[in-house]
């Protein structure tokens, strides 16, 4: 176990909570958009979808590989991060399956468009904050006990969640925003998915800390990589798609995976 004081609590927990908080910052460079219109809309859920698939697959699935390797040796690490992936896109196929999700075509241009359109993009907004809230949740895991053990590890961690947290906040922002139009709820969406991360940090130093292994670090990590895969291209690519005019739809997806990818770059530079 870590040996710990009350200063490297305090310090291990302030710089959690300061990385979920970056989740915040998304919702404000949405409210720097006019009025939310179906092209701005496609552009973000693609922006949100590009994102999970990237930090998913490059990120999430690295790091349930590295715990699950730490724990069993490469090859077999390697194939219990490939299994618990793959559980996590059968768990929310069996859930899509076993509660069908009726995904409406809405024409953009009909005049009453945006009120039709509420219900489902709010639907989409909440499974987009549910996913990421849910990925934040062992990164504040990661991020506390990281920054426990050594600031000098942990801080820079920290500072590379917070950047790639900005864009994670506009995937979570401009669903909720388009189909609300309220900034406070909004806001809250985002706020509420960034403290999943200290709320992570908690959990795990007062309740899981004497069950944590690299073992369930993995597989966390592979699980929570499947679900998000899963609803990216189950819900924001194919809705981004319906209400894109043009080229909205890969515009955002490729912007969504840039942003992700440089703020990963921070992390190793």
């Amino acid at each position: 176990m870590i040996a710990v004081t009350l200063q490297n609590l305090t310090v291990a927990f302030g710089i959690t909570l300061a990385a979920g908080l970056a989740t915040v910052l998304g919702s404000v460079l949405v409210f720097l958009s006019k009025t939310p219109n179906p092209r701005m809309l496609s552009f973000g859920l693609a922006f949100a979808g590009g994102a999970m698939v990237y930090v998913s697959l490059t990120e999430i699935f690295s790091k349930s590989q590295q715990a699950f390797t730490a724990a069993y040796g490469q090859s077999m690490g390697f194939a219990a991060a490939t299994f618990a992936f793959l559980a996590g896109l059968g768990a929310v196929a069996l859930i899509d399956r076993l509660v069908p999700n009726p995904h409406d075509t809405l024409d953009a241009h009909d005049p009453e468009f945006h009120e039709k359109s509420r219900h489902h993009i709010a639907r989409v907004g909440l499974m987009t904050a549910f996913a990421i809230t849910a990925h934040n949740f062992p990164e504040g895991l990661a991020t506390f006990f990281a920054t426990l053990e050594n600031p000098a590890v942990g801080t820079p961690l920290a500072l590379a969640i917070a950047v790639h947290n900005i864009p994670e906040g506009i995937s979570i922002a401009a669903p909720v925003y388009f189909a609300t139009r309220n900034k406070a709820l909004t806001v809250a969406a985002c706020l509420l998915s960034g403290l999943a991360e200290p709320l992570g940090a908690l959990l795990g130093y007062f309740v899981l800390r004497p069950f944590l292994s690299d073992a369930v670090f993995g597989a966390i990590f592979g699980l929570i990589a499947g679900v998000m895969v899963f609803l990216a291209l189950d819900e924001l690519l194919p809705a981004a798609k319906r209400y894109s005019d043009g080229h909205e739809t890969v515009y955002g997806l490729t912007s969504g995976m840039a942003v992700i990818a440089l703020s990963l770059v921070l992390f190793n530079w």
